[in-house]
């Protein structure tokens, strides 16, 4: 669901109240916009300079952000798996085969053939990299895998309670970008497994927000882009757009086209505690126009020539100008021409 709402933003840059009462004198003219002096009682609010955000709120809710599967290239008995929210992180096992772990190291590329002396590639070098980083030294950290690689995958091994071959088999290491938490189990203790098999999914072990969008809200879909979620407690916390993603939704009318939309991934630079698959709201900025002049809305007078006016009051004196408008939020619009200025008093009828 949608909701549109508008805000005004950022530090006032002029002094003194936003708006005071004040008797005016003038004539009858003054509120046909010829500029003559009126008599009316009416209240003033300062021209200010400021921020202007159009906003528009989109529910979304709050969890892990998208779940990974992860599968075995081992065939046999799962004799091991990890409890539904367990944190794993580097060098710890995922789940066990026949008894043998089956380890998380870090990295992009995924393990895709048997690691052994002679071998050469990027591969080689994300696997020596988490070698060195779990405290098993001795070789030089490069694409190429040494004797000296394999004498440290012994040691490596050894820790293990695995057979010291020096060779790393294809599917004993599992790569993820980072930490992960266990977010599903897909099989059960005792299950007979093939290569391919699913076993568990596994989420990152940060709190994110998730917003999906109608591609017609697509300029609201910038990568970086701060955003402002308020949390089921009512507080407010700041956070950005960092993931961006296309997905279909089936219609449930046959007679309906199925949909593309935008899934969004919100991260907060704090996230917040024990707060898991809560519902949020996402207030993005549509709009943003800065250092702008602005007054209330209601200060603005239709024009019998056309267009908007305000009524200026200056040393207890009124007079009509005409001025452009532009973004209107939060109850203020921006207006400029007429010879506006910041800290000109304007006339807003009660």
């Amino acid at each position: 669901m949608r909701r549109r709402t508008t805000v005004a933003v950022a530090a006032v840059l002029t002094a003194g109240a936003a708006a005071a009462a004040v008797v005016i004198a003038g004539t009858p003219e003054a509120e046909s916009g010829t500029g003559s002096a009126g008599t009316t009682t009416t209240v003033t609010a300062d021209v200010l300079k400021e921020t202007l955000v159009d906003q528009e709120d989109h529910d979304g809710s709050l969890g892990y952000g998208d779940s990974t599967t992860v599968g075995t290239r081992l065939g046999g008995t799962v004799t091991r798996l990890p409890a539904t929210g367990t944190t794993l992180r580097r060098g710890k096992a995922l789940y066990r085969v026949d008894n043998d772990p089956v380890l998380l190291l870090y990295g992009t590329l995924p393990a895709y053939r048997d690691l052994a002396p002679g071998a050469e590639g990027p591969d080689v070098k994300q696997f020596e990299k988490n070698l060195w980083a779990l405290g098993y030294r001795g070789f030089t950290v490069d694409s190429d895998y040494t004797s000296s690689t394999a004498g440290a995958v012994e040691d490596w091994q050894e820790d293990l309670g695995l057979d010291e071959t020096g060779t790393v088999e294809l599917g004993r290491v599992v790569y993820q970008p980072g930490a992960v938490r266990v977010d599903a189990l897909s099989s059960a203790i005792g299950d007979a497994v093939q290569p391919g098999g699913e076993l568990l999914t596994v989420t990152g072990t940060g709190r994110v927000a998730s917003v999906q969008l109608e591609m017609s809200d697509q300029r609201l879909a910038k990568k970086g882009a701060a955003v402002e979620v308020t949390l089921p407690d009512g507080d407010r916390v700041p956070a950005r757009i960092t993931g961006i993603d296309t997905s279909v939704v089936e219609s449930e009318n046959p007679a309906e086209d199925d949909k593309t939309v935008l899934d969004l991934t919100i991260t907060f630079s704090k996230p917040p505690d024990a707060l898991d698959d809560a519902a949020v709201t996402v207030a993005f900025a549509s709009t943003k126009r800065e250092n702008v002049l602005t007054v209330p809305v209601k200060a603005l007078l239709a024009l019998a020539e056309g267009g908007y006016g305000l009524q200026l009051v200056e040393n207890g004196a009124t007079r009509i100008v005409a001025v452009e408008t532009g973004l209107f939020a939060g109850g203020r619009v921006e207006v400029s021409g007429g010879g506006l200025t910041e800290g000109m008093k304007v006339g807003v009828p009660e």
